[in-house]
Order: structure tokens, then C-alpha cells, then sequence
């Protein structure tokens, strides 16, 4: 069911526990910032079928490093929460401002590949070694260190990408939604972190790949915020919340997506975070979370 990368553990069995500071919920808000190739490789479409040469499709994806990133990092700053900044590496070239405006706001950048265009899937070992090794160091040389964490462009992977991911220097994986706590994976040369990333609670998989209003996407967050502030009276959790500059950033979109992020905030026992300090703090109390280092090796056995 794994694929030998996790151990399985059941919620309820787990200790008791809360984050840093007695806090409850962690609240972790990624924000896409991503590049693509002019008519070549992946590309996320709001009108699909376009013909080449697709200047519309084009137009609307560079919307969110024009003005959409912006407009989110003000709006993320004003309530108080630090974006998780999944970047293609590519942006620091054909956008810098964007990296510049994120900086400002004391985001976290985690290595998203160089373009959005580009996957994973179907790569060698030595191929994918060097890629995810590009990206890291294109992010040391602009940021001033390596990233701790990695989300691959359009969720893929080989079948050695977590292996690859630890032996680079990773420490946290955003992709998987396995839990709502975060969870230690196997690799062959020691573990790495999943941070709960949100495959729904996700404006690209939701709002565009399925057509849901702005308006039910924000009920949406509501929902999961409730539930699991409900939850967390037990247990530490993650709540995750995933959006892209070009489509949340987008204005009828940012006013309700940015009051249903207003509405967590105002939660009790919420901790605003990123994944640095989820990584930090899971080493810090291991005995709350699952796949301690001996359970992860019996389930990479």
C-alpha cells in the first residue's frame, strides 16, 4: 500500500500532545510561483485545447507574476501568515521581482523544480540526481542556503525520487497527503519528512481542474479548518492550503479565498507556520508523530 516508504499508524493510538507554545492547528499556506516554456512541455490551462500559438493560455498563466503573487504576499502578510513559496527556479530569471516581494514577507521557498513545464516522471537516476541538485543550488545562490523542502512539479516522481530527495539534501517533502499529521518516510540512506500538502484544498486541482467557484473553494477551507481545530484538542495538526499567483492571486478570487484565510487566523490555539518550523519542531517531539527512525526502517524492509 506504501510502497514500503511509510509505516502504517492510526491517529487515535497516537500520544497526545500540542505544538510549540501549547498551540493546536499548524497553518501552512503554499503559494505556486512557477514558470513555464512557451509552447513546450506541461502547461496549466483555464482553456484547454487552445491551438498554437496559445497566447491565451500564456497570458493568463504570466498574470500571477505580473500581479497576482503581489497581491496574495500583501494579503498573506496582512493576516499575519508567511507563504510557503513552492518556486520553480526559473522565476528568479524572468521574474525577479517576485522573488524580491517574497523575501520581503519572510517567506520560505521550497524547491519546485526549474519550470512547470518540466516532470519528474520517466527520468534516470543520474538525470533526476542532477535536477534536483540544480534546483537546490540555484536556491543557495539566491537565497543564501539550500532548501529544506521539496514539491515536484505536477506531484510525479520515479520510483527512486524519495531516495534521490534525502541524498540531496532535502529534508521535507510537500506532495503527499497521506495523514493530518506529518509523517517520516523511508529512504535508502536514512528518512524524510511529509508535510500534509493539500491535493484538494488546492486552487489548481479544485478551482480550475474541477470548476469550483471561488465562493465553495473558500467554504471548502472553512470546512477543513473546522473539522480539524476540532481534531486538535487531541492531537497536533496540519492544516494545509494550497494556491497558485495566476489563479488565486486573480481579484475575485483573492477576496474570497483571503476572508476564508481571515476566518483561521481568528481560530484559537492556531499556529501560522512553515514547513521549516513543522520539520523542526516534529525533531523536537518525535514521539508524537508516526514513523519513528526504527518504524520507518521496518517498513523500508
Amino acid at each position: 500500500m506504501s510502497a514500503g516508504r511509510w509505516a502504517y499508524s492510526a491517529l487515535p493510538d497516537r500520544p497526545r500532545g500540542t505544538w510549540p507554545n501549547g498551540t493546536r492547528l499548524a497553518v501552512v499556506v503554499c503559494v505556486g510561483v512557477e514558470s513555464y516554456r512557451f509552447g513546450e512541455g506541461f502547461s496549466e490551462d483555464v482553456l484547454p485545447g487552445t491551438p498554437a500559438p496559445d497566447l491565451v493560455n500564456t497570458a493568463w498563466r504570466d498574470y500571477g507574476n505580473r500581479v497576482g503573487a503581489f497581491r496574495l504576499f500583501d494579503r498573506l502578510a496582512g493576516l499575519g501568515i508567511r507563504p510557503t513559496v513552492l518556486l520553480n527556479t526559473d522565476v528568479y530569471t524572468e521574474a525577479p521581482a517576485v522573488a524580491a516581494a517574497a523575501r520581503r514577507v519572510g517567506a520560505e521557498f521550497v524547491a519546485h523544480g526549474r519550470s512547470n513545464s518540466d516532470s519528474l516522471s520517466g527520468r534516470t537516476e543520474d538525470d533526476e540526481r542532477g535536477y534536483l541538485t540544480s534546483v537546490a543550488d540555484a536556491i543557495r545562490a539566491q537565497e543564501g542556503a539550500a532548501p529544506g523542502g521539496w514539491s515536484s512539479p505536477w506531484l510525479a516522481h520515479t520510483p527512486g525520487t524519495v531516495d534521490l530527495l534525502a541524498e540531496a539534501g532535502y529534508r521535507y517533502l510537500l506532495d503527499l497527503r497521506l495523514d493530518d499529521q506529518p509523517v517520516w518516510l523511508a529512504t535508502r540512506t536514512g528518512r524524510l519528512l511529509a508535510i500534509p500538502y493539500a491535493a484538494e484544498l488546492n486552487d489548481s486541482s479544485t478551482m480550475i481542474s474541477r470548476s469550483v467557484s471561488a465562493t465553495e473553494f473558500a467554504r471548502m477551507i472553512a470546512d477543513e479548518a473546522a473539522e480539524l481545530h476540532a481534531a486538535s484538542a487531541e492531537h497536533p495538526l496540519v492544516l494545509s492550503v494550497v494556491l497558485h499567483s495566476f489563479i488565486s492571486g486573480v481579484p475575485f478570487r483573492l477576496r474570497r479565498v483571503a476572508r476564508a484565510l481571515e476566518a483561521v487566523t481568528a481560530l484559537p490555539g492556531v499556529w501560522l507556520t512553515t514547513p521549516a518550523e513543522i520539520h523542526d519542531a516534529v525533531l523536537a517531539a518525535p514521539a508524537l508523530f508516526p514513523g519513528t527512525a526504527e518504524r520507518v526502517q521496518e517498513a523500508a524492509r
